[in-house]
């Protein structure tokens, strides 16, 4: 027989598949030796980890992919809900988690001991898996120098030769929160219009979109994440992506300052957790140097735990330096960050 909250949570997986969003396996009834998974992570991403953990500890694991709405999914749940740890990316996405009070604090020595502090919110409601670095894609033809800072995107110089995805993403607003964490609100505006005035074109695509644009001409440098370039570098499915890859180099701003900025794939444990044991060994693991290798292997991201092994690819990008500031510090200018985009008319583009 199933129990209620199976039951409700069916009804509203039903729900989700007739809306068309949702692409997933169905989670697990509460069952000794399961840990219910809600993810914004791909489930190709995080299998190789999941395999390892169910291999290390017996534990099964069920996976729930949603590609949005995972926030609003678990607060519809409410006490019914079969999630037991929640998977994103974007320190916006666990921010908001915790703020829709669909996390509970985690107050364990080991996962405090893996994840630095600056990584992790300061009640214990979310922690950093890996972190990747916002940087700055420049064209090896046609931009000599090595090294820049974010500052530097806002000088004439780079006048119609810069490209970016839309302000409004939550990778450019974690950026910007972090230029007003650092510069107050009225010298980032300052520097956003300088940024606008550089653009080439009205903010549009993805990183990778970022890329192919260095690669056909049409600006020489480009905002974007560092685990793109290691995508690219190794899409066997779509070679031309290899090409934009080979156009272009990886500068870390701010590397002989305050560091670059860095963002976080994230873990929580769901508020209502009904196994909430198996959800702190899977938290535990995926702190641990196995979990975390694994993690930045398969993603081209940086490990969180201090020492663990980062990829060839991730290499050979160069060295980075993570700006220290706590990102939760960062995360409480991002309603500012918003705002400012719309202000400046950043997404207009360069003429506006």
């Amino acid at each position: 027989m199933l129990t209620n909250k199976l039951i409700a949570a069916r009804a509203g997986l039903a729900a989700l598949v007739a809306a068309g969003t949702l692409a997933t396996t169905l989670p697990a009834a509460q069952a000794e030796g399961t840990v219910n998974i809600y993810s914004y992570r791909q489930p190709f991403l995080i299998k190789p980890l999941l395999d390892a953990f169910t291999e290390k500890t017996g534990i099964a694991t069920e996976v729930l992919f949603l590609d949005k709405g995972l926030e609003d999914r678990i607060a519809a749940e409410g006490s019914n809900s079969p999630a037991d740890v929640i998977l994103t990316v974007d320190i916006g996405r666990l921010m908001n988690a915790k703020e829709k009070s669909i996390t509970q604090p985690v107050e364990d020595e080991t996962v405090n001991s893996e994840i630095p502090s600056e990584f992790r919110d300061p009640e214990g409601h979310w922690f950093g898996v890996t972190t990747r670095g916002r940087v700055v894609y420049a064209s090896k033809e046609r931009v000599e120098q090595d090294t820049i800072t974010y500052e530097e995107l806002a000088d004439p110089k780079w006048k119609g030769k810069i490209c970016m995805r839309s302000g409004q993403h939550n990778y450019n607003i974690a950026l910007f929160a972090s230029m007003i964490a650092h510069h107050g609100e009225e010298k980032a505006e300052e520097w956003m219009k300088g940024l606008k005035a550089n653009l080439a074109r009205k903010p549009s695509g993805n990183d990778r979109a970022q890329a192919q644009a260095i690669y056909a001409g049409e600006c020489d440098l480009g905002i974007g994440n560092t685990y793109y370039v290691g995508l690219m570098i190794n899409n066997e499915k779509e070679p031309e992506q290899k090409d934009w890859a080979a156009s272009m180099k990886v500068l870390f701003p701010n590397s002989k300052d305050r560091g670059t900025h860095v963002n976080i794939s994230g873990m929580a444990m769901a508020k209502h957790a009904p196994n909430r044991d198996n959800a702190l060994e899977l938290m535990r693991f995926l702190g641990s140097a196995e979990a975390q290798s694994i993690y930045a292997e398969t993603n081209y991201e940086y490990p969180v735990l201090p020492g663990a092994t980062v990829s060839e690819t991730v290499q050979s990008f160069g060295q980075i330096k993570p700006d220290s500031l706590p990102l939760a510090e960062i995360a409480k200018n991002r309603k500012a960050a918003s705002e400012m985009v719309d202000r400046v008319g950043l997404d207009d583009g360069p003429a506006s």
